[in-house]
């Protein structure tokens, strides 16, 4: 079983050109693709969040519940839904206005246990920033390290949600020794101002950089560096792309047997140009398509 940590919200997405062009809501938040992403591509998957219980959240929960991940880890609130305004450029980049206040995602408590059967938990975007929750999905974060469990991180970072970006930097190395898996776009690495070597050697076994169409490139804590091309499509926007290659990663690494520190550490060049390969594959899958629709397992060769 593979836990997702953190928000669900609602992108409202432009259709169409101009400041008033119609915004269609989609399903969205970072760790909620992950889970979605885990679920189309047939591994054990389970939610750990709060979310609303309105329309939003209803319909939240049905897209998890009928892509067969496990919801029982969701707490519930009255609050309303996350709303994140989409703005996407004209090379399918999108960036984000959110509307956060008093959203029920920002109240999620640490909860007692993981699922039973619980491998790995993964962690991310604007749940780590936004108090309350943050503390609580800190907490989890290192107790499900100390307990042996593999812990995947991307920061995903939002800068217009960071008041302190000094004082932010200084957490997330904090949470580096925790990390097994640390996943950054090449945009993340930049604003957070180390090379991802440092980061290798602060404490996760990898640390994968995204570069857009470029590829992805892997730093092993051993010193490894391993890259491979990224996949030529059409691009209708990134909305999720990112997040598939969260979940394509942890799938692979599962069906590689692979998902623990140790694991990571034996792949070779061939094992990693396979595993960056396929969550390549899998996020220019979703580029293809508008929101974030990351690939069902038959739409990519079997296995990671």
């Amino acid at each position: 079983m593979i836990v997702v940590a953190g928000e669900a919200l609602i992108d409202l997405v432009p259709r169409g050109t101009g400041a008033l062009a119609a915004l269609t809501p989609a399903l969205g938040g970072g760790p909620f693709n992950t889970a979605v992403a885990l679920g189309r591509l047939g591994s054990p998957a389970a939610f750990c969040s709060r979310v609303s219980r309105d329309a939003f959240g209803e319909a939240l929960l049905d897209r998890l519940r009928e892509t067969g991940v496990d919801v029982a880890s969701v707490q519930r609130g009255d609050e309303p839904t996350t709303l994140a305004v989409a703005t996407v450029g004209t090379d399918g980049s999108a960036a984000y206005t959110f509307y956060v206040e008093g959203t029920a995602d920002r109240l999620f408590t640490t909860p007692r246990a993981l699922p039973a059967g619980t491998r790995a938990v993964s962690f991310g975007t604007c749940s780590l920033v936004l108090e309350p929750g943050a503390s609580a999905y800190e907490e989890l974060l290192r107790t499900a390290s100390a307990r042996g469990v593999f812990t995947a991180l991307d920061p995903n970072i939002r800068p217009g949600l960071i008041p302190d970006a000094d004082a932010y930097r200084a957490r997330f190395e904090s949470w580096l020794p925790s990390v097994s898996l640390l996943k950054l776009s090449a945009e993340d690495a930049e604003w957070l101002g180390r090379s991802p070597r440092e980061w290798a050697a602060a404490g996760p076994a990898a640390v994968v950089v995204t570069r857009g169409g470029d590829g992805l490139t892997v730093f092993t804590r051993g010193g490894g560096e391993h890259s491979v091309p990224g996949e030529r499509v059409e691009v209708v926007d990134t909305i999720g792309a990112g997040d598939t290659v969260n979940a394509a990663l942890l799938h692979g690494l599962a069906v590689r047997g692979a998902l623990s520190d140790e694991g990571v550490a034996a792949l070779d060049a061939d094992g990693w140009a396979g595993l960056l390969g396929f969550a390549a594959r899998a996020a220019a899958v979703t580029c293809s398509r508008a929101g974030a629709e990351p690939p069902y397992a038959h739409e990519l060769e079997t296995g990671g």
